[in-house]
């Protein structure tokens, strides 16, 4: 009798025990760490000053479509200023901008999987510029000896990413704009842009060709039921030219219909000009996260803004349209527009609320803060950029933050549980 009892209670304790170890996993999302660093940190170049180019790398964006398991993604690699205007500096100009795979384990983000970007014929892309014309931002590509490098008509500055249900990935950059449709293991399936050379030929609106370099489309998501890809400009279009830069803050929203190539813009605006957007992520098919940041360090400068919003798009004025310059406005774009002039036309932009102050996390450290990723109805995972380490103007330096304690930026998920629910 007595070993008949301690037979079940054996096996009942082994039973709770497995339960107990299920519960601390990450399946029980009270027990998400506070933050985890994204463990891929590979010396890919040591430059003859000491500096150490990492890859790492891993914060343009990032997804998940399983409890516990991330995909962040490059940006077109590690790359500087040049020393004259609109040059930049390529260390490692053959790099392949990629997806990482990685899965939480305890505080750390354990990388399983690199899934490197191709084209429609399985050949590797590069992250060099587009030519001109057909997504080029005026930018001189060299190499860190000063060599002028070929343009690339297929390269792509990856800044947006989206996991569809069937397991695909959907990718927007700062080139074209160009979203780009790509398999489980990083194949092209289609690039759709407002050139309507890529692969498949569709086109967005011909105005997001007048995106300001370096500030492409940064976020994409997809709407809960699938329908659209919702991609977000970092800054107001340089529309009609240049000038618009010092005063607009009028950033543009696409809803593009995958099924039928139906389009829909909304206006969301800024706090100042001297912030951009960094990601969009759906809670529903109306509403979004929205991370809107300076470009200020921590530790080293005051009055920094790095904040999420969320918006709503149910109400907002859709101004899409087929014309070279978007809807024009008494003779005016709407990038020209002040934003009393905005509201007066009839515009009514998307609508956002403050969720999170990123600054309110103790001792946040990173200058960009570049991905969200929605856990549940109460928490969110935030991770930065740390382009690869390095940083400068026409010579490498190693990109070291004050609040790391002068150490080399790096890659990190910082879990926040939000006061309010999301949706």
């Amino acid at each position: 009798m007595c070993k008949f009892n301690y037979f079940y209670f054996a096996l009942f304790m082994l039973l709770f025990s497995s339960c107990t170890d299920d519960d601390n996993s990450v399946n029980n999302t009270t027990n998400y760490p506070e933050k985890a660093i994204l463990n891929k940190r590979e010396v890919i170049l040591n430059l003859n000053n000491g500096v150490k180019v990492i890859n790492g790398g891993f914060g343009s964006s990032i997804a998940s479509n399983e409890t516990g398991v991330f995909y962040a993604i490059t940006d077109r690699g590690p790359n500087i200023d040049g020393t004259n205007s609109n040059e930049k500096v390529f260390s490692n100009p053959n790099f392949t901008p990629q997806i990482g795979k990685f899965k939480l384990v305890g505080d750390s983000l354990k990388i399983e999987k690199i899934i490197l970007l191709k084209d429609e014929n399985g050949k590797n892309l590069s992250g060099l510029p587009n030519p001109q014309g057909i997504g080029g931002t005026g930018e001189k590509p060299l190499d860190i000896n000063g060599n002028v490098l070929n343009y690339d008509a297929k390269g792509i500055d990856p800044e947006g990413l989206a996991i569809a249900k069937d397991g695909t990935f959907w990718i927007a950059d700062e080139y074209g704009p160009h979203i780009i449709h790509f398999d489980a293991n990083g194949k092209t399936i289609e690039q759709i842009n407002p050139f309507g050379n890529g692969y498949g030929g569709r086109k967005i609106p011909p105005v997001f060709k007048y995106r300001r370099p370096n500030r492409g489309m940064e976020g994409l998501t997809l709407t809960k039921d699938e329908k659209y890809l919702v991609g977000i400009m970092q800054s107001p279009l340089l529309n009609p030219d240049k000038n618009v830069q010092k005063t607009s803050i009028a950033v543009r929203i696409l809803f593009y219909g995958i099924n039928n190539g139906e389009t829909r813009e909304y206006i969301y605006l800024l706090e100042s000009t001297e912030t951009a957007i960094s990601e969009i992520v759906t809670l529903t098919n109306n509403t979004f996260l929205v991370l809107e940041r300076d470009g200020k360090t921590p530790g080293s400068d005051q009055n920094i803004l790095k904040k999420i919003y969320k918006i709503d798009v149910t109400n907002a004025t859709n101004v899409t349209s087929n014309q070279e310059n978007g809807r024009m406005i008494n003779g005016k774009t709407i990038e020209q527009l002040t934003k009393e002039e905005i509201i007066a036309s009839g515009i009514v932009p998307v609508t956002k609320e403050e969720v999170f102050d990123i600054m309110s996390i103790p001792n946040y450290p990173h200058d960009k803060p570049e991905g969200i990723v929605v856990i549940n109805n109460k928490t969110i995972g935030i991770v930065n950029d740390d382009d690869f380490g390095v940083s400068g103007k026409g010579t490498y330096e190693q990109k070291l933050m004050p609040l790391l304690g002068n150490k080399s930026d790096m890659n990190i998920l910082y879990f926040v549980k939000l006061s309010k629910e999301l949706y």
